[in-house]
């Protein structure tokens, strides 16, 4: 299954797994900075994931109103554990609008050509005049350099497999997890195995397809490659 709330849970189990906590503030540092030059009172996070980039937002610039959302049941449970706002939900069924809303970690990648169509056609129901859309997006050069081959992690609890190609500006992630059930040593392992599913997109197809002005954009080197690995981008509404 693609992209599903299963495949989407599976992430949310091994998310620690992945070395993403680790370089997480290089990117977020993008995100208030842009944030601590604007005023605003509330914002929506799409695909909220655990919630982290909630939580430090929230901590650093103490926002009135923050919500997020994600279609994975596990994600909204370690967002809500954060004390903060959240709702399994499709951001084309949410109601209410706000004066900025976020896409975190490549969120848009997620999505298809027609999928990434329908999602700023229902952003910008949501999103104030005047406010402002932060996302970052995967380089070509991050697909292709740096995402792309085998990973291997075993913690005593959990033994994860990670195989990834990059193929026609689609990246297949194969996730096969095997979780310890049990506590004597000698314990069954609980095996579970989903794909999951990434897309290219320029900057130029996104401005073209958002209907948003662009006004910021910046290079994110998460991994210290001398090409930028991701682009951080603000639109205007």
């Amino acid at each position: 299954m693609d992209n599903t709330s299963n495949s989407l849970d599976l992430y949310a189990k091994v998310e620690d797994l992945l070395g993403v906590k680790e370089v997480a503030p290089r990117l977020y540092a993008h995100y208030l900075l842009f944030l601590n030059s604007i005023n605003f009172d509330t914002l929506l996070d799409v695909g909220c994931g655990s919630g982290d980039f909630l939580y430090q937002m929230q901590q650093a610039l103490e926002i009135p109103k923050v919500k997020g959302i994600d279609l994975s049941p596990l994600m909204i449970s370690k967002t809500v554990k954060k004390g903060m706002e959240a709702e399994q939900i499709d951001l084309c069924d949410l109601n209410g609008s706000y004066d900025v809303i976020t896409a975190v970690f490549d969120m848009l990648n997620y999505l298809d050509k027609e999928q990434l169509k329908r999602f700023f056609s229902c952003l910008k129901t949501h999103l104030n005049k005047g406010g402002f859309f932060l996302c970052d997006i995967n380089t070509l050069y991050g697909f292709e350099n740096v995402a792309v081959g085998s990973f291997i992690v075993d913690d005593n609890e959990r033994f994860l497999t990670v195989d990834s190609d990059f193929k026609s500006g689609e990246y297949i992630s194969e996730f096969t997890l095997f979780e310890k059930e049990g506590k004597s040593l000698n314990g069954s392992f609980k095996k579970s195995q989903e794909t999951i599913r990434q897309y290219y997109h320029t900057v130029d197809e996104i401005v073209n397809v958002s209907g948003l002005e662009l006004v910021n954009s910046n290079d994110v080197n998460l991994y210290e490659f001398e090409v930028a690995d991701k682009m951080f981008l603000v639109f205007k509404n």
